[in-house]
């Protein structure tokens, strides 16, 4: 299907591009926006030509479904559209509406004028997924906007407002109403300049040089160096931008291609990449249809006013939809009311909303101390005890008083949602909604499918979860999921190093190193040591088969259970969350050894990355075969938004797919002949032999084959 259309407005050919959603420059787009562009400069009764998008907006930039593939590069490719455009004879104008991003700007950036509408946004974001801008736009942009303003636009990576570079070069008119009339106009008018004599302009001809480039850029690249170590492309950026302030602009084209192709094929920007798909990838149903009708979801009740409760309603109430919150006790009810009224009233003080924005959000909770109160929320929410006899209790509860067509989503992290489902008269409409502490602020939601939840419910949660602003990722029911199934064999695996002879801190350290935004033990501390405790104990009567150091039970028992108990695996002051030493601590570990008879050993950071890193990747492996993920880049999702994974590997099965599955079955079967780190674990997972054996990848086609 063509995805480009020519028409005559007078002497002007007005050629608009693109299919939805973003109107990407991929292949056959380019071919036929330069057959498009070639036939009206040979027209001789046209002198001049408009370039539009479809849809609103101008282009979102190149597909980069493309990139690495003989696609990107295939005649016409981007730059030899650009070229085309900017050696047109007859003045070519940019009508830029919506966004206009990336290969999208760097496109018209090669056009003779722009015209924008007031609520256009432009921006070139490829340092987001590893890159630089490779068509020219690290050449062209600091030549129109000047240096320092191009170093904010491209090492930001964010759309910015057109109407701030009103006045500069990069635009020729700023459209409050008919854009395209307005272009159409306008390039009427330069095709009679240009008919008279009029030169094109083109930003290949201006200068980006200037008397404080220097500092500018020596500034930028101590910035970036100290932010941003792990990641090549900003100092790329920069260096690309500084050949166009101090080359010729042939010569720092050639620069800003030689760096491009450079950071394509880094470990760094395939896993950008890779998780930006991803992203996408983790709301598509394999079962369920996208045209599977969605129940309205328009008011909303959450059981359970503390920590997690009070941060789930904070979430539906900065979505705009309005919660009744319970509880069974006036007091916990008055401390969960007022945790939500301290946030929206941290967010007025903070600026990010005005005092009459924060008053009618407020205004849409309900509390109320009455399960009555909840017979008209469309979905209920049950956020209390970690327990199954207590979530039962509730859920007997909401069934007797839900309407008919509620959703009913259980807040648990770890247990049976059939069990729970099983409770009520409506299982097909009982779903997990695995939210991530705070609620309010953690981007991560695993949506976990019961056997009997209907597809409806499923599909419907999915799209809640867009409204909330919440990254969802479908899981089928075991103990802990997807994320907190594996995060247990990680922490399994660090207690055994502290048996054996590692610190806390010197694990939480190499973790950190490695890019973790905490280390496992900072992250228990965190989160609470009983919270761990706690599935240990339910562990022992489940699965007495499952072995665990009994080092982290000790602390328990002495009343350590993290930053809220004042001490945990480190020390913390008042006031203060940051992780102290704790002498405590140290003669725990030393008494747990020598009561069990362990000779400490040192142990390098190499293998403490390696050790807990593949412990997830083997639990994953285990997790995908058995179809409780859908994909292996939803696992990777998980642990990028949920478990502070590193972004720039690409969560662990990515991570491991760079490593090499052959090289990281040989690991495991070195970590299988240590003892104390239950060899039996260090079996390779079938998936995970098979495809080790094959060569494959677990982010490849067919991978659960």
């Amino acid at each position: 299907m063509s995805t480009v259309t020519s028409i005559r407005e007078g002497a002007v050919t007005v050629i608009r591009f693109g299919e939805p959603p973003v109107n990407s420059l991929g292949r056959q787009t380019r071919a036929e926006l330069a057959a498009a562009i070639a036939g009206a400069i040979q027209d001789p009764a046209v002198s001049a030509i408009v370039l539009a998008g479809n849809n609103g907006l101008f282009s979102a930039g190149a597909d980069i479904r493309e990139f690495g593939t003989p696609a990107m590069l295939a005649a016409p490719n981007l730059a030899d559209l650009i070229s085309l455009v900017e050696s047109s004879p007859k003045p070519v104008i940019a009508a830029i509406d919506g966004t206009c991003l990336g290969g999208g700007l760097e496109l018209s950036l090669g056009c003779h004028y722009r015209l924008a509408s007031t609520t256009a946004k432009l921006g070139l974001p490829e340092v987001k997924i590893g890159l630089l801008p490779g068509a020219g736009g690290t050449q062209r942009l600091p030549r129109l906007i000047g240096v320092e303003n191009a170093l904010n636009v491209i090492l930001g990576g964010e759309p910015v407002p057109a109407k701030l570079f009103a006045g500069t070069p990069l635009l020729s008119q700023l459209v409050d109403g008919d854009l395209l009339a307005a272009a159409v106009s306008f390039a009427a008018a330069r095709g009679t300049d240009h008919q008279a004599g009029k030169r094109l302009p083109r930003a290949r001809d201006r200068s980006a040089a200037g008397p404080h480039v220097e500092p500018l850029l020596i500034f930028a690249r101590n910035t970036v160096r100290a932010a941003y170590a792990a990641y090549p492309a900003p100092l790329k950026c920069i260096d690309a931008i500084e050949a166009a302030a101090t080359k010729s602009f042939d010569e720092g084209l050639a620069v800003e291609r030689s760096l491009f192709i450079e950071l394509m094929f880094t470990p760094v920007s395939k896993a950008l990449r890779h998780a930006f798909f991803a992203e996408r990838a983790a709301a598509k149903l394999a079962d369920v249809p996208e045209s599977t009708p969605l129940r309205d979801l328009k008011t909303a009740a959450v059981i359970g006013a503390g920590t997690m409760g009070s941060g789930i309603a904070l979430t539906f109430l900065s979505a705009g939809i309005p919660v009744v919150l319970l509880e069974t006790g006036a007091d916990a009810l008055e401390r969960g009311v007022s945790r939500v009224k301290d946030v929206i009233e941290g967010q007025v003080k903070k600026g990010r909303l005005t005092p009459e924005a924060a008053h009618a959000r407020f205004g849409l909770l309900k509390p109320t101390l009455e399960y009555a109160d909840l017979s008209k929320a469309d979905i209920i929410i049950e956020a209390v005890f970690e327990d199954m006899a207590v979530k039962k209790d509730v859920f007997l509860a909401i069934d007797q008083v839900a309407k008919s067509g509620a959703i009913l989503a259980t807040n648990t992290s770890t247990l049976n949602v059939d069990a729970i489902a099983a409770i009520t008269s409506r299982p097909a409409e009982v779903i997990g909604t695995h939210f991530f502490s705070p609620a309010n602020i953690m981007k991560l939601l695993e949506v976990v499918r019961g056997r009997e939840t209907a597809p409806d419910v499923l599909a419907t949660t999915m799209r809640l979860a867009k409204t909330l602003r919440k990254t969802a990722v479908v899981s089928g029911v075991c103990d802990g999921f997807i994320g907190n199934r594996m995060i247990e064999q990680y922490v399994r695996q660090a207690l055994f190093m502290v048996d054996e002879g590692a610190s806390p801190s010197e694990i939480d350290a190499a973790m950190e190193a490695f890019g973790f935004a905490m280390g496992p033990f900072r992250m228990s501390d965190l989160a609470g040591n009983d919270i761990g405790w706690h599935i240990r104990q339910r562990r022992a009567i489940e699965r007495p088969d499952v072995v665990y150091s009994k080092v982290a039970d000790r602390l328990c028992e002495l009343g350590r259970f993290g930053q809220k108990t004042g001490g945990g695996w480190y020390d913390y002051r008042k006031g203060d969350r940051n992780a102290y030493p704790s002498a405590v601590v140290d003669d725990l570990i030393i008494q747990h050894r020598n009561a069990n008879g362990m000779v400490a050993r040192k142990i390098d950071a190499r293998e403490i990355v390696d050790r807990l890193v593949y412990a997830l990747v083997n639990e994953a492996a285990l997790i995908l075969e058995e179809g409780i993920a859908q994909r292996a880049s939803d696992i990777d999702i998980v642990y990028l938004t949920g478990y502070g994974f590193p972004v720039y590997r690409g969560g662990p099965m990515c991570y491991a797919d760079e490593v090499g599955l052959y090289a990281v079955v040989q690991r495991m079967n070195e970590f299988s002949r240590n003892p104390h780190g239950d060899p039996s674990f260090w079996t390779p997972a079938p998936l995970l032999a098979r495809l080790a054996a094959s060569s494959g990848a677990f982010n490849s086609t067919g991978a659960r084959s």
